[in-house]
């Protein structure tokens, strides 16, 4: 098997100790010869009678074992793993295994339950069901047998894609990312020489597996021979007393992590001295949630890691630096750092030209992918120049005096809310499917959490609960706006298009009363 597969660096943790625990998720824990075997098992089942490698196999679980070992078994099939969240809207999962084209799913009790749920109902592909979850009747399911377990996984090959995940997409349905196992091959190795993660150390895994920062926690921790550690929604209350108890060495979340344990009065000095990593990524790290963090997790390196799905995972990262890093800030925001090495990067100004100090942060190199899975999807995002195509990030940044870059803000309608990307035009397209509704636009604003959606709309005034009961049914919980207010129309700028400055001024304070029905 060649050594640039993803799943390699699982076989390495392997190799170092076979009885390490590899993941736990709450009471339960599984070592790495135990998911080995297990996925291998999975794997053969998934391939039994197949006449050619499938493209893609679903993993549709909750965040448990056997969601991890499913992931990995997808991988051992030398097909692309699609992990995906029972959570999510029926039409969206139909959606993206319709996208992905997948062979087989892997799935869970609440994986079952969506695609009974009208999920992908007609759809053909067989079901291996997990935990002794029952497949609903008229769907095959495949069986687990001794004779077709796998002695080791199959080959791939660098142009191979490894996984596949979904971003929200402006036309009201997620657009597909296909990531090779090249583009993952590269990233993993320079983080091996950024990183002195070890056998020792603990991840911590805030990341629901459909999120592209979940790889990051996975192959890192495995390739070390490490443990992963989920963490549970509930662990928030006290953090200090989860990381303790399980020995969380590496920390890695989005930063709106930081205002959350500080508001419940996790973050006081030296309260989390087990750490000796401290990673966020996924939105905007602002210098102040990063001095709290730094004096609660003192004996930590902190970094602001960047990158979106596209350039695999993460693409740039700056190391803060108690000394040098607060007067590099800019709107109180911390440097994102330098591009990984093995890329170059360009910044664009408004009329498309090469600028050098301020504008659209544009990348190419073996982390970018190659397109989306439909190519409808890519407006212009994949952008040809020089004779190379470059992935247009869509995020203004200013070079810095010592080269490592800032992030300012969006260029278009994409924003991060924790973590989650959002397209704001898809939020406005599915509310604007709502019965009640004719006109709607979104925007943020900011609250102790980070950003936070509110949408304004025309129509017939409808409750906030019914509105959000609607939505419930086309966009995953992630998406779903905070506030909901209803206008007799949209204010218009001198240019007679929607004053959407004026509409997020509106709602600028988190909290705010709601403006009055026909007014802004």
């Amino acid at each position: 098997m060649s050594g640039t597969a993803l799943h390699a660096r699982f076989l390495r943790g392997l190799r170092l100790d076979p009885g390490k625990t590899a993941v736990r998720v709450g009471p339960d824990a599984v070592t790495y010869e135990e998911v080995h075997e297990r996925a291998l098992s999975w794997a053969g089942s998934l391939l039994a009678g197949a006449e050619e490698r499938p493209r893609a196999i679903g993993v549709l679980a909750d965040k448990g074992i056997d969601a991890y070992v499913g992931l990995l078994a997808a991988l051992y099939t030398g097909a692309a793993a699609v992990p995906l969240n029972p959570g999510f809207p029926a039409a969206r999962t139909r959606h993206m295994l319709e996208l992905a084209q997948v062979s087989a799913v892997i799935a869970d009790g609440p994986g079952l339950a969506r695609l009974a749920d009208g999920g992908a109902d007609d759809m053909a592909f067989p079901v291996l069901p997990t935990g002794g979850a029952q497949v609903p009747p008229g769907r095959r399911a495949l069986e687990l047998s001794a004779g077709h377990v796998l002695t080791e996984p199959r080959s791939v090959e660098e142009a191979d894609t490894a996984y596949m995940l979904f971003t929200s997409g402006s036309t009201g349905r997620p657009k597909g990312v296909p990531i090779t196992h090249g583009n993952t091959h590269h990233y993993f190795q320079l983080l091996d020489q950024r990183y002195d993660f070890h056998q020792g150390d603990v991840f911590s895994q805030t990341f629901d597996l459909n999120f592209d920062c979940a790889m990051f926690d996975l192959f890192n921790a495995w390739g070390a021979g490490a443990t992963v550690q989920a963490v549970p929604p509930r662990a928030y209350r006290d953090i200090p007393a989860f990381v303790a108890e399980h020995g969380i060495s590496v920390w890695f979340s989005t930063p709106s992590a930081i205002s959350l344990i500080r508001r419940l009065s996790g973050l006081a000095p030296g309260s989390l001295p087990g750490l000796r990593w401290s990673l966020f990524a996924g939105e905007a790290l602002t210098a102040a949630d990063t001095v709290d963090w730094q004096t609660a997790a003192p004996g930590a390196v902190l970094e602001n890691i960047y990158g979106p799905t596209e350039l695999t995972v993460t693409i740039t990262g700056h190391r803060w630096s108690p000394e040098e890093s607060p007067a590099r800030c800019v709107n109180g925001l911390v440097p994102i750092g330098a591009v990984n090495d093995g890329h170059d990067h360009m910044l664009i100004g408004e009329d498309g030209s090469v600028v050098e100090d301020e504008g659209e942060l544009c990348v190419t190199g073996p982390q970018m992918v190659r397109g989306y899975l439909d190519p409808v999807d890519e407006g212009g995002r994949f952008h040809p120049h020089d004779g190379r195509i470059w992935y247009r990030t869509g995020d203004r940044v200013r070079r810095l005096d010592n080269g490592e870059l800032i992030y300012l803000g969006r260029l278009d309608s994409q924003v991060q809310i924790q973590g989650w990307r959002v397209e704001l035009a898809e939020v406005e397209h599915a509310l604007r499917a709502c019965e009640s509704v004719t006109e709607a636009v979104a925007v943020t604003r900011p609250s102790d959490n980070g950003l936070e959606l509110v949408v304004f709309y025309t129509g017939t005034p409808a409750p906030p609960a019914v509105l959000a009961r609607e939505l419930r049914e086309v966009l995953p919980h992630g998406m779903l706006p905070r506030e909901y207010r209803h206008l007799a129309e949209l204010p218009l700028n001198s240019n007679r298009k929607t004053d959407r400055s004026k509409l997020a001024a509106a709602c600028a304070v988190a909290g705010a009363a709601p403006a009055r029905t026909g007014a802004v």
